[in-house]
């Protein structure tokens, strides 16, 4: 009787101890499980938002340098640095990208002579001509916005004058990755509203001091080159020089301003012009 109470117990006391020890097995976590928390706590910490980094990139990319002109009321570059030279012209071309409008940056890229070249959204709705003005861009000049259809802007209501402005601005960065910071209304014709959607925008508006390859008398090359350079225009009404320091020169996309082009630029050097960079002028932060 006494051996079969010890069997008995010495069973109880077996049995106990085996289940302590399974109930301690899964109280503590398998290695499989310490991969898993390890694995979900890497996931929650790149899902957390990279602010000191993106804070980073966002102020270098934002960085330009300091400007050295700005675009006074009558649309001439006057310096803000006095050490800057004042004694520059801007060159600008209308109504790309058209037909002639790459060719006429080769050319200025090989005269080392800078520029803007407004777009006029029309234009951009091929694959070439996005391909012309990706090249123009890759060249270094700056792009600007001359609206989609080159309407008259005050005949417009507000909404389409808006759609007019804001649709070439989001054409162009689509091609080349950034919106424009200069603005010309067609005809250099503006109304409040879109100076208004402009400065929303983050545009400077510019109009021009000078220019007259839209006049069918300097619709040649050399006569063209003549009045560019002098800055007369007597056939269009201009018997006086409006050349200047600052001078704000509209020129288009067109074949006989193609041909004048190189001319102009020599011509203008020649009389001991700079052509502004236009990177160098001070524009607006998008509102």
């Amino acid at each position: 009787m006494k051996k079969a109470i010890l069997v008995v117990t010495f069973i109880f006391i077996g049995l106990f101890i085996v289940a302590c020890g399974s109930s301690d097995e899964k109280s503590q976590p398998t290695h499989a499980d310490k991969a898993e928390e390890n694995k979900q706590d890497q996931h929650k910490e790149e899902q957390k938002p990279q602010k000191e980094d993106n804070q980073t990139e966002k102020s270098v990319v934002n960085e330009a340098p300091n400007p050295t002109y700005k675009v006074s009321d009558n649309a001439t570059i006057v310096p803000i640095d006095e050490n800057a030279n004042e004694k520059v012209v801007l060159l600008t071309i209308d109504d790309i990208p058209d037909k002639h409008a790459l060719d006429m940056a080769k050319t200025l890229k090989e005269l080392e002579a800078n520029a803007i070249f407004f777009v006029n959204g029309h234009f951009l709705e091929t694959e070439e001509q996005k391909d012309m003005l990706k090249q123009i861009h890759e060249m270094g000049f700056v792009i600007g916005n001359h609206t989609y259809s080159h309407p008259k802007l005050p005949d417009l209501t507000e909404q389409e004058q808006t759609e007019e402005i804001v649709r070439v601005n989001d054409q162009i960065e689509e091609v080349i990755g950034e919106r424009p910071k200069f603005f010309r209304a067609p005809h250099g014709i503006n109304s409040d509203h879109s100076r208004q959607v402009a400065k929303e925008q983050g545009m400077v508006v510019m109009k021009w001091t000078y220019g007259y390859d839209y006049f069918a008398p300097y619709q040649d090359a050399a006569k063209l080159k003549k009045a560019m350079v002098s800055g007369e225009g007597p056939e269009a009404g201009v018997d006086y020089s409006l050349l200047k320091p600052g001078a704000n020169l509209l020129m288009h996309d067109r074949e006989w301003t193609n041909e004048a082009l190189a001319d102009i630029v020599k011509g203008l050097r020649d009389k001991g012009y700079e052509m502004v960079d236009p990177k160098q002028i001070q524009t607006l932060s998008k509102q």
